[in-house]
């Protein structure tokens, strides 16, 4: 209809923003429902007009008027003006070390190809795997990757992103072990402990289930406290690794002494880039481990697309109890491989009431674009890349600490991120400042909690050169001065 409303301009004379449409003149169309259809529709659903179908909407609530719309553009019009648009986002030029769960490592042009094939870019839930075993393949490709870096032998494919895997987590260990008590870290993502919040608020006793712990003074995950805090009502405990504000916790005795509890441990990464050269949760005794999927071969555009991503410990209980889908790989009856959609306990696919998760997507695309770039970039290069994150980030760390009024204000070990205590105690106005000189020194801690509104959480990627840093450390050091 965008085609055929472009088609209209032209044979009406009409160029761009030239001019206003003529009176009586029929507007450019980007609804497909022609007045035809719509009184058809109507006829069907047995209302004589629109405004009695939309009877049960309060009056306050409609817009009462057509929507505010600017005249119509014809093609390279609108082209110009998206360009004009784009050249205003001053952000997608500037120098960030931004992250706090989105982060920007390389993603080769040469993968973004592979992903435009049309086998991979219209694909769709594959449920008929005789036609489908290109999609399938990938799928379990990328399991198998989750797999391997998670540490844990079984990974599903549907989550929508670290957010939503966290919270699929949590009740997944309440259906295990029959428990309500969930522990989790505030060292967890604050994103991500809202979503948790959202999916327990209707189950047993809600939100009043979750208790939360405060992280130590070193910055990781306090062990001590979240050991005491555990009960046999506890279904499971939460934690960060790396937590949100950077910090990496030895988290064995936890584990432990979850388990002596009858308690699952679960486990948060949203840099998996940190599991190239730490141990694996799994390696760690937890049960579940999650994370988010975006570092690993998605871009950072406007806050997505992600991808979750989610494994556990083989058992067959754990196995019946995983949320979204699992791809599975057989052999047909002449012995050749092939995959198959192994367990999709959705609600699209049994019944609702013993449905584990109303999630409603494998998020393919994202899942394959992880699966080519990890495929690209190989083990040692994935363990390569980990470690520059790592080299530079240690390397800032001690300029800053250099710098008068500045300060590390946790002393346990760090991967790519870390909390820095701003001069002048207002990070709000730092970054405000730094914006002007084309900089994104970080994410502003005082937005999550108003305990923390000097503080700023920066993060490093192999992407960033030893003169981005150092231009980052100057603007530091030249801010308030």
């Amino acid at each position: 209809m965008i085609a055929s409303g472009i088609i209209h301009q032209i044979n009406a004379g009409l160029s761009g923003r030239d001019r206003a449409p003529r009176k009586n003149e029929p507007p450019m169309r980007y609804l497909p429902h022609t007045p035809e259809e719509i009184t058809s529709m109507l006829a069907t659903a047995g209302v004589a007009s629109l405004d009695a179908l939309y009877a049960s909407i309060p009056p306050e609530a409609r817009l009462g008027r057509p929507l505010a719309l600017e005249p119509a553009l014809d093609e390279p019009s609108l082209v110009r003006h998206l360009e004009d648009l784009a050249q205003k986002n001053r952000a997608a030029t500037m120098l960030s070390f931004l992250g706090a769960g989105a982060y920007d490592h390389h993603f080769p042009p040469a993968a973004d190809q592979l992903l435009l094939r049309s086998e991979f870019y219209t694909a769709y839930t594959p449920y008929q795997p005789e036609v489908a075993q290109g999609t399938l393949q990938v799928i379990f490709e990328f399991q198998t990757i989750v797999s391997e870096i998670l540490g844990l032998p079984v990974a599903n494919a549907s989550m929508y992103d670290g957010a939503s895997a966290t919270a699929e987590a949590v009740v997944m260990a309440r259906r295990l072990n029959g428990r309500e008590h969930t522990l989790v870290s505030e060292g967890v993502h604050p994103h991500y402990l809202e979503t948790v919040d959202t999916y327990v608020a209707g189950i047993g006793t809600g939100t009043a289930s979750i208790q939360r712990v405060a992280v130590s003074k070193t910055g990781a995950e306090d062990v001590d406290a979240l050991i005491a805090a555990i009960t046999d009502t506890t279904a499971s405990v939460v934690v960060g690794y790396p937590n949100f504000f950077g910090c990496v916790s030895d988290l064995r005795r936890l584990a432990e002494a979850a388990h002596a509890r009858g308690a699952l441990l679960i486990t948060v990464t949203m840099d998996p880039y940190a599991l190239a050269l730490l141990e694996s949760p799994g390696a760690l005794g937890a049960d579940i481990a999650v994370g988010e999927g975006q570092p690993l071969g998605l871009p950072p555009q406007y806050g997505g697309p992600n991808v979750g991503l989610f494994a556990c410990r083989n058992d067959r209980k754990y196995l019946q109890q995983v949320p979204g889908r699992l791809v599975g790989e057989t052999v047909d009856k002449h012995g050749r491989p092939g995959y198959v959609l192994t367990l999709a306990t959705r609600e699209q696919h049994i019944r609702r009431e013993r449905a584990t998760s109303n999630i409603c997507t494998n998020s393919g695309l994202c899942a394959t674009a992880v699966t080519i770039k990890m495929c690209m970039l190989g083990k040692r290069g994935f363990v390569d890349a980990a470690g520059q994150c790592l080299a530079k980030a240690e390397h800032l760390k001690s300029e800053i600490a250099k710098l008068p009024g500045y300060s590390l204000p946790f002393s346990a070990p760090t991967f790519n991120e870390v909390t820095v205590a701003v001069r002048g105690g207002d990070a709000h106005a730092l970054t405000e400042a730094l914006v002007s000189k084309g900089i994104i020194a970080g994410y502003d801690l005082g937005r999550s909690s108003a305990s923390r509104k000097g503080e700023l959480l920066v993060a490093v990627t192999e992407r960033h050169t030893r003169a981005d840093l150092d231009r980052l450390v100057a603007a530091l050091a030249a801010y308030g001065v």
